[in-house]
């Protein structure tokens, strides 16, 4: 089986190269992924059919909760798990190389905000130890250790301290990063109100069993208002995925160029929506190499012409998508 170079997947330029990676990529999980393998045939799709990244066959995102979707004979060395109740069956997610985990990330945040090194990186999310297996965290404690500012790190519960050195950090203008989970910044905007000036604050979801449902707009109004700053950055990202799309303000998402949204017809998955038109998310993930990088997920959504996209919201039907639960 003719192994992938990943320097070419983190070094797209263009249409052209993405999808050219793409089909190396389809093909090289095509071969060496039986439970990808076994869905493409089912739908009569293999490379021999395969001319464009459009016509690759998503697998369900529910098959990791059922299956092992690996696309390598080594043992993983970790596995990322979703979060759930005792009712609901855990997605896990088997990575074999953990460092491409890393690069992705890494790579994906200086493009949108910079070097980690940075920035004072603040956690509204359980710690690592509190939460071991979720992507999520695994990524905020490696910006945290990378950031090497004193005062990086996880807050969840203790938000009158965390109240303290956000204004700590505004006095001395320190470039700082807040990343948490919707209930938790709203929590912090109601009881502690701030005036941010150099600080980004960033939620990643995460409302259900804690919180009021919220529609987004009503969400960023109430944290802008609370913590005193003009824009909501939010991150997409997933247990099943390698890769996040990021927001810089009015849930407008973008990815780096290994990543890519396409929208499904909700009716007939496998008819691609043509952009401004709401479908069920599909994500091709380059990084996610060694389990599957082309997956449909249970999100709804839109593209725009220029590459971004828009959540709009789940399929009725679906599990609570792990972020969701992660602090209950």
């Amino acid at each position: 089986m003719k192994q992938i170079d990943t320097h070419r997947i983190f070094n797209i330029a263009n249409a052209d190269e993405f999808d050219t990676s793409a089909l190396d990529v389809f093909r090289f999980q095509y071969e060496g992924n039986k439970v990808y393998r076994d869905f493409c045939d089912h739908l009569k799709k293999s490379p021999e059919n395969v001319s464009h990244h459009l016509e690759i066959p998503f697998l369900p995102i529910s098959f990791f909760k059922t299956h092992q979707v690996v696309s390598s004979q080594q043992e993983p060395q970790t596995i990322f798990t979703s979060s759930g109740t005792t009712q609901s069956t855990t997605s896990k997610h088997l990575v074999p190389d953990i460092q491409l985990y890393e690069e992705s990330f890494l790579k994906a945040f200086e493009l949108f905000y910079g070097k980690p090194e940075e920035f004072c990186v603040l956690a509204l999310l359980p710690s690592y130890l509190e939460r071991e297996g979720s992507s999520l965290i695994y990524m905020v404690n490696s910006l945290i250790e990378r950031s090497q500012h004193p005062n990086s790190g996880f807050y969840l519960d203790n938000l009158e301290e965390l109240h303290q050195k956000l204004q700590e950090l505004e006095q001395k203008n320190t470039q700082t990063l807040l990343i948490g989970v919707s209930f938790a910044l709203l929590d912090l905007a109601e009881q502690f109100p701030l005036s941010l000036k150099n600080t980004i604050v960033m939620e990643t979801g995460g409302m259900k069993g804690r919180r009021k449902e919220l529609i987004r707009e009503e969400l960023h109004y109430i944290l802008k208002k609370g913590l005193g700053v003009e824009k909501i950055h939010s991150e997409y990202g997933m247990t099943e995925l390698l890769s996040q799309g990021y927001s810089k303000g009015n849930g407008i998402f973008q990815t780096p160029p290994w990543m890519k949204i396409i929208t499904r017809d909700t009716e007939d998955p496998l008819t691609i929506q043509p952009n401004g038109k709401t479908g069920g998310i599909n994500v091709i993930d380059l990084a996610n190499l060694y389990s599957c990088s082309f997956i449909a997920t249970q999100d709804l959504g839109k593209t725009h012409p220029n590459g971004t996209f828009e959540v709009l919201g789940r399929f009725d039907d679906s599990d609570i998508r792990g972020c969701n639960l992660m602090a209950l």
